[in-house]
């Protein structure tokens, strides 16, 4: 079992990318905003990426809100800080605009199909988010960018969803889009008779009219698509980027952690940690034997003094925490046994909810503790 330095990781300067995943409820959004105030303080230009649209993260940071261009956070601290939250459908219709003419981006952003798969096709958010972290990468201006992913296994589709999408805009179905008469004659002669109809059927005539129009004007642009997509990738593999995965002591969000570990290792990701959320250390140095044995011992006294309640309540609360903290000890141990080489800090949980920058910045002084 190793410690997870967190301000080793935050604040070497070799240190370009951040990237949190887990499951949802773990407290990862908080987790990433913590981070990167906590870097901000060290010093360092920082940028915080949300992918999960969670309005606490701007609360947080005092902003009203997020959107798809970094805001400066206001900080009495000598870094920086700044924060967005991804907008797919604008970072789409930015990236359109940024690759093609003038005429032929306003017919792509206007075309029915586009504007369904820019918004709603599975893959397209994490595909977008992929882009818009290379576009920060690229600008230079950040010393490092910290990325929120979206909550439960889809979190880890930030490494697939940009090859399927890829995939399927590169596909033959889809070229065969791009010269509608000959293409379609192509599937007639092929025996696809039966299934172009079905197709027609499901999606209607003038969605798959649309379809076509769409390939054609974006074909210039397929293999922009797919390079940045790999490019991107690549910088998440270089020795500058680290995921960190984020959970809780819970048997649930313990297997997604395991899951998301796994997988990191298998695509060999450079995995920096886990961060276990809301534990529940001890209150006080004091073993269930001996906090049960003064439990006992008041009973038979028999004191009914305010002092005396309060000494029993507190024994209480001391002797459920030392409960609470054994089984997730317990769940934790497992973890280790199956993954001793994955560094493990813990979080205390917090009195309240982390509404500030000063609640972000306890978490931070609680994830530098090693």
């Amino acid at each position: 079992m190793t410690d997870f330095d967190v301000d080793a990781l935050l604040t070497d300067r070799h240190t370009k990318i951040v990237v949190t995943c887990g499951s949802g409820g773990v407290g990862k959004t908080t987790t990433a905003a913590a981070m990167a105030v906590r870097a901000a303080d060290a010093g360092r230009t920082v940028a915080v990426l949300t992918i999960d649209p969670a309005r606490r993260l701007a609360q947080s940071l005092g902003l009203t809100h997020l959107d798809n261009t970094p805001r400066r956070v206001t900080l009495d601290t000598p870094g920086q800080l700044w924060a967005m939250m991804l907008d797919t459908r604008r970072t789409f219709d930015e990236m359109v605009a940024a690759h093609s003419t003038p005429d032929r981006a306003a017919q792509i952003l206007a075309n029915p199909f586009y504007r369904t798969i820019s918004s709603s096709f599975s893959g397209t958010q994490e595909y977008m988010a992929m882009e818009k972290l290379g576009q920060l990468a690229a600008t230079g201006k950040y010393e490092l960018i910290v990325v929120d992913t979206p909550r439960s296994r889809s979190a880890l589709d930030f490494l697939d969803a940009p090859q399927r999408l890829t995939s399927f805009l590169d596909g033959r179905m889809i070229r065969l889009l791009a010269t509608p008469s000959r293409g379609i004659m192509k599937l007639f002669e092929a025996g696809f008779t039966l299934f172009a109809r079905a197709v027609t059927a499901v999606i209607g005539g003038q969605m798959l009219t649309d379809a076509a129009r769409f390939v054609q004007l974006f074909e210039d642009m397929f293999g922009g698509f797919r390079e940045r997509a790999e490019t991107t990738y690549q910088l998440l593999r270089d020795p500058g980027s680290s995921f960190v995965v984020v959970a809780t002591c819970q048997a649930d969000a313990l297997r997604e952690a395991a899951y998301f570990t796994d997988r990191l290792v298998s695509e060999q990701m450079p995995l920096a940690g886990l961060i276990l959320n809301r534990t529940h250390p001890p209150l006080a140095h004091l073993s269930a034997a001996a906090t049960e044995a003064a439990l006992e011992a008041d009973a038979k006294a028999g004191s009914r003094s305010k002092g005396a309640t309060l000494a029993r309540a507190a024994l209480r609360i001391h002797l459920d925490r030392l409960a609470m903290s054994a089984d997730e000890m317990r769940m934790r141990a497992r973890f280790d046994r199956a993954r001793a080489e994955v560094p493990v800090t813990c979080v205390p949980a917090q009195p309240t909810d982390v509404h500030d920058i000063e609640g972000l910045r306890a978490i931070g002084a609680a994830l530098g503790r090693v």
